[in-house]
C-alpha cells in the first residue's frame, strides 16, 4: 500500500453511527451517517463498512463497551492499528473549554468545526451534517493529527 492510498476511518459509535474518512494528507474524503437501529445490526456493520473505507491503515473509533467490541475485533482480525478514546480527548484539543461545557454545546461547535472541515478538504458541502457525523469529522482530523498525518490542525481550527 503506498503513502498516497492509505486512509484512516473515525467512526462515532452508537447506534446512530458517524462514519468519517481521511486520506494520508489529512484531508477528509468522506463521510456519512448511519442509522443501525438495533445492536445486532451495528455488530454486523463493523466489517462492511471498514470494507467501504478502502486500503484503511487505522481506524480510530470514539467510545467503548459492549458497542465497540466487534470493531475491535474486526480491526485486530485485518491487522489495523486503532486509536480508541472518549469524546473528551479530542474536544479539549479541538474545542474551547466554553464550546464543550455541555454535550449539546459540544455537539452545536462540533458542527461548526465540522464544517470549517470540510470546507478546508475540499469535500462534498452536506445538505444536512447529523451530529453522528460532525462528530466523527472532528474527531477523524483530531485522530489524523495523533497519527502523525498532520502537524498541526489547520489554520482556524483547534483549541
Amino acid at each position: 500500500m503506498s503513502e498516497k492510498t492509505e486512509r484512516l476511518l473515525a467512526v462515532d459509535l452508537g447506534l446512530r453511527t458517524g462514519l468519517a474518512v481521511y486520506g494520508r494528507d489529512g484531508r477528509l474524503i468522506w463521510y456519512r451517517s448511519r442509522n443501525y437501529g438495533n445492536k445486532t445490526r451495528l455488530r454486523k456493520a463493523a466489517r462492511s463498512v471498514i470494507e467501504e473505507a478502502g486500503e484503511l491503515t487505522i481506524v480510530a473509533i470514539e467510545g467503548g463497551g459492549d458497542i465497540a467490541m466487534p470493531w475491535v475485533h474486526e480491526i485486530e482480525r485485518r491487522d489495523l492499528d486503532l486509536i480508541q478514546v472518549q469524546a473528551e480527548s479530542w474536544r479539549h484539543d479541538l474545542l474551547l473549554s466554553r464550546q464543550q461545557r455541555n454535550g449539546p454545546a459540544a455537539k452545536k461547535h462540533a458542527d461548526t468545526l465540522a464544517r470549517k472541515i470540510i470546507a478546508w478538504s475540499g469535500a462534498k458541502k452536506p445538505t444536512s451534517l447529523r451530529h453522528d457525523a460532525a462528530e466523527a469529522i472532528c474527531f477523524g482530523l483530531w485522530a489524523v493529527r495523533k497519527a502523525g498525518w498532520l502537524a498541526r490542525f489547520p489554520g482556524g481550527m483547534g483549541a
